[in-house]
């Protein structure tokens, strides 16, 4: 469950900025619901475009995946068919981003490409599917932890 939830992320996440640049980069910008457009923007910072021009990125990806290496290693989180699919999530968005950093080039250097993000809510930094299923992974995960039943110690 864990692998085919990130499997399926990362292709919707390449597909859907994909569209993106083909029908956004001319500039224009689509008006949805409410607040929401859908405007592209190239992210060389973290997540929701936080430290852009920092470098930091890359490594937050980097940093996230081993996030993930440790979810899986523990096996806490992945036990439950939720927790295989939250963990799929983060690991999927993580992976994206990845994708982005490793074959969009952006300024030089390892993992120096930037990441496509055309999802902009007008009071939020612009994100991507990624991103977005990175906090739905995490807030799965907490709300799995804190649903958790208390274990028991006996001596």
């Amino acid at each position: 469950m864990f692998v085919a939830t990130a499997v399926v992320l990362v292709v919707i996440d390449q597909l859907s900025k994909q569209w993106a640049i083909e029908r956004l980069s001319d500039g224009r910008i689509i008006d949805s619901v409410g607040s929401l457009q859908l405007q592209l923007v190239f992210n060389s910072g973290a997540a929701f475009s936080v430290g852009s021009g920092s470098g930091l990125g890359p490594f937050i990806a980097v940093l996230a995946l081993v996030v993930v290496a440790l979810l899986l290693f523990t096996g806490h989180s992945a036990r439950t068919r939720l927790g295989a699919v939250a963990v799929g999530l983060i690991a999927g968005g993580a992976l994206g981003n990845l994708v982005d950093r490793s074959f969009r080039r952006g300024s030089s250097g390892l993992l120096g490409g930037y990441v496509v993000d055309f999802i902009d809510l007008q009071w939020w930094p612009a994100f991507n599917t990624a991103d977005a299923a990175i906090c739905v992974g995490a807030v799965a995960l907490m709300l799995l932890g804190l649903r958790a039943e208390p274990r028991t110690h006996h001596r």
